[in-house]
């Protein structure tokens, strides 16, 4: 009897661990959406759109101002007034579907651009959900004619216009050069950016006015030099093409450090780019005489992030790797330091890597130059831990809390994963806030800092975060919860990436450094940490982040624009893949 029981327990869990298993396997991310009735899945979950992952609707189309699929689905209506509902329609279809997780079912048509298969998102069908919003169209009829003439008027209010990125020209929407153009896209007048010129054909006689509407929006200053530290920004709004030419005031200022080195100049970078003065400044130090010592990731390096890293570091005697043959385990986090120390007397360190998107300025970045031998002597005790062979757990804490107080400031330095930083520090700051906080990194998934950010918002902070648009889908995003709370979160809309890792509070603290906020950030990879406690740097910095607010249209604070897309200024012509997909420009789905 006993046996008999223990096979039917035995059964029942298997068939329940089945059912959980289909339930679950079945979920997948929507990572891009095309149109209201054409999106893209991650159906083999590897974070990239792949063949045999576009999905449509089926039975319904529906109105979409990408203009590569616009087509006018009712005839009593003008192109112009498609455009806009269209404009609606996408919007919609963004707030329901972007990187959500849904479910699909399959209804066995597979037609040459995509398969047929029914939405599912919290257990709603997205079908019945695009019929009651007024946006589906089937067999050339609206479904619902009251809600669609509402549509219409509200569409006609938006002030809608074409805006081509190549040619920085902007469109009346019933203008044929403007619905023709390949590198363009539907927007509100008001985001136009503030150098973008009327289409003369379009636009004789509006186009005064239209500009006169537009405020011309100064870059803040981007270097800022307080006591022994200079700041440098990157300003990846006027930046749209990376390039080896090292003309960006970051290039320069390294190329410069590297010339006035005498006898060591030590470097830790996760990736490099061959850009000929900054090679040839490294290989004339050392024909000076001068101990050139690097150490660097093992991945960037084997998986061909940073293809030059490989042949770079064989032209150097003194290299070590992260790689530690006996801990596989260990060596899959990452060397993610991006310093330099010269002469043990100067840092250069910051969030730029060592390569063409760093060094051009196309990247936003922030690098500070810091001139103390007391801070070179911390930073190079860490570097001689991971030249030892010391990486990642295997480094021990160099000292208890470190704070220096230098030309009137206090500097905190922090090294992970053995200091703990994020946890330990960032979140009690955070805590403490009385006013601001604002954000731009590459990143949030630190649960923790999340939940504390929520909690300072709650209390009346006002805090306002910029995030780069290759993280905000990734699972581990903590987007979606941010923005529940009701905190400000744009997207950044540029090809370069946002790249920075700065928490700015009540313009008094910096937090910076290589940190990505997140758990691998803590407590995994090689990084470095500085918390600046000065008003003048931090308030240089605020206002700088008040700028790329304003450059970013508001609309991103809703959606998300694709990072290789027509939506993302500059990145289907920069060279670089934006989405990490193997596919650049044209050849990128974002961009045909």
């Amino acid at each position: 009897m006993k046996e008999k029981i223990s096979i039917v327990t035995i059964i029942i869990f298997y068939i329940s661990f089945s059912i959980f298993y289909f339930i679950n396997s079945n979920v997948k991310q929507v990572l891009k959406v095309i149109t209201p009735a054409i999106v893209q899945i991650d159906i083999n979950n590897n974070g990239i759109v792949d063949e045999d992952e576009t999905i449509c609707i089926p039975k319904i189309t529906s109105y979409t101002s990408n203009l590569q699929y616009f087509k006018n689905e009712i005839n009593t209506i003008s192109t112009a007034d498609g455009l806009a509902i269209g404009y609606l329609a996408d919007e919609f279809a963004n707030s329901i579907l972007a990187y959500k997780e849904i479910k699909l079912k399959y209804n066995g048509i597979k037609k040459p651009q995509c398969t047929e298969a029914e939405l599912f998102i919290e257990n709603k069908d997205y079908s019945d959900l695009l019929k009651k919003s007024g946006f589906a169209i089937i067999d050339g009829k609206e479904i619902d004619k009251n809600a669609f003439e509402q549509i219409k008027l509200k569409a006609k209010k938006l002030h809608l216009v074409i805006y081509n990125h190549t040619s920085n020209k902007y469109h009346k929407l019933n203008c044929k050069y403007g619905q023709i153009a390949h590198d363009a896209v539907v927007l509100p007048e008001k985001d136009l950016p503030v150098n973008s010129t009327p289409c003369k054909f379009c636009h004789i006689n509006a186009s005064n006015k239209i500009k006169s509407e537009k405020k011309i929006l100064l870059p803040p200053p981007t270097i800022l030099t307080a006591g022994n530290i200079k700041v440098i920004l990157t300003d990846f709004t006027e930046i749209l093409k990376p390039d080896l030419n090292c003309n960006h005031s970051v290039c320069k200022e390294f190329v410069s450090l590297v010339d006035n080195t005498k006898e060591t100049l030590d470097i830790a970078l996760y990736g490099w780019t061959n850009i000929p003065k900054v090679k040839n400044a490294i290989k004339n130090a050392e024909k000076r005489g001068v101990n050139i010592r690097i150490i660097y990731d093992t991945q960037t390096s084997k998986e061909n992030y940073y293809p030059d890293t490989e042949n770079f570091i064989k032209e150097f005697k003194n290299t070590k790797s992260d790689e530690i043959p006996e801990k596989a385990s260990l060596t899959n986090y990452l060397m993610h330091n991006k310093f330099a120390i010269s002469d043990n007397k100067k840092v250069f360190t910051g969030s730029m890597n060592f390569s063409k998107t760093g060094f051009s300025g196309f990247n936003q970045n922030n690098i500070l130059i810091i001139s103390s031998p007391q801070i070179a002597s911390i930073y190079t005790k860490e570097f001689e831990q991971m030249y030892s062979g010391k990486f990642h757990d295997l480094k021990k804490k160099a000292s208890v809390l470190t704070v220096i107080n230098s030309n009137g400031m206090n500097i905190e330095i922090y090294f992970s994963p053995q200091d703990k930083a994020i946890t330990k520090r960032v979140i009690p700051l955070v805590n403490s806030a009385q006013k601001t906080i604002y954000i731009p990194a590459f990143l949030i998934t630190h649960k923790e800092l999340t939940t504390a950010l929520i909690n300072s918002y709650k209390k009346g902070v006002n805090i306002k975060i910029i995030l780069d648009a290759t993280n905000t889908g990734v699972r581990h995003s903590t987007v979606k919860e941010l923005k529940q709370a009701g905190i400000p979160v744009k997207v950044e809309n540029y090809a370069g990436k946002m790249h920075s890792k700065v928490i700015i509070i009540d313009n008094t603290y910096l937090i910076t450094g290589s940190t990505n906020f997140s758990d691998s950030g803590e407590n995994k990879n090689d990084e470095n940490m500085l918390i600046i406690e000065n008003p003048k740097i931090a308030k240089f910095y605020s206002d700088y982040f008040e700028y790329l607010w304003k450059k970013i249209p508001d609309k991103y604070l809703k959606f998300n624009p694709p990072a290789e897309s027509k939506y993302s200024i500059g990145s289907c012509f920069d060279g670089i893949d934006n989405d990490f997909d193997g596919k650049i420009d044209k050849n990128d789905e974002g961009c045909k």
